[in-house]
């Protein structure tokens, strides 16, 4: 019989947050999360309560917030922690790489420094897979050489560096690190999937949008591409 953990998720009233509670949930884990809502909403917790029939502790604040984090830790003495808070927009992290660097990676320097700090050293971690930069050869598997080509990817690789230093020095720790490229779809339910505020900064909920009359048009940029009639391809 698996143990019931008492689990922090940070990030969790996000898209991936969200469709993660459930399955943690359905295992009959003890949930807490946090977030800023700067870019999801609460409504995605009530639904998620609205589907297991099961209460989640939310708690509004930010990762590079010490005190409420330290609080939280003495509060509900965590097992784990699954790291989904971060800035994601690749446009955004060009426009204002300090808020990016701050963002991700002080906030997950100040977390993990709580969690070492209260003996909680089983932490999964979303990266993303801009890490892999431009690669050669596709498909791409983990195994490649990372690089980055943007601030959002290179906040997300210097995390990851900074981990895999931290599980170096204290085994105590185990880490996952998580590289999604495209997740897409919604709960079978209905009432959870990507739903970003304002203009979307991926592409499937931009067409989404377009589908359900929310936004006009769906751009396509480019005209030079070497493809069958210049518009870009995107592989999925």
């Amino acid at each position: 019989m698996k143990k019931v953990k008492n689990i922090l998720v940070t990030g969790g009233a996000g898209y991936i947050g969200s469709h993660t509670l459930i399955c943690l949930l359905s295992q009959g884990h003890n949930l807490v999360v946090l977030d800023n809502l700067s870019n999801s909403s609460q409504e995605s917790i009530f639904r998620v309560e609205q589907i297991t029939n099961k209460r989640i502790e939310f708690q509004l604040g930010d990762v590079r917030d010490s005190k409420l984090l330290f609080l939280l830790f003495e509060k509900y003495k965590f097992d784990s922690v699954i790291h989904f808070a971060g800035l994601k927009s690749v446009m955004e992290s060009h426009q204002n790489p300090l808020q990016y660097y701050d963002n991700n990676i002080a906030g997950t320097i100040n977390l993990c420094r709580i969690m070492q700090k209260n003996k909680c050293h089983q932490l999964v971690f979303s990266s993303s897979a801009t890490v892999y930069g431009s690669p050669k050869t596709l498909p791409i598997n983990e195994n490649f050489i990372t690089s980055t080509t943007n601030p959002y990817g290179r906040s997300k690789l210097i995390v990851e560096d900074i981990l895999r230093d931290l599980a170096i020095s204290e085994k105590a720790w185990s880490i996952v690190l998580l590289r999604y490229f495209n997740p897409v779809g919604a709960h079978e339910s209905g009432l959870i999937g990507e739903d970003p505020k304002g203009k979307p900064n991926n592409l499937l909920p931009y067409i989404s949008q377009v589908a359900i009359g929310k936004l006009t048009h769906l751009n396509v940029f480019g005209r030079d591409y070497p493809t069958r009639d210049g518009t870009g391809v995107r592989d999925y």
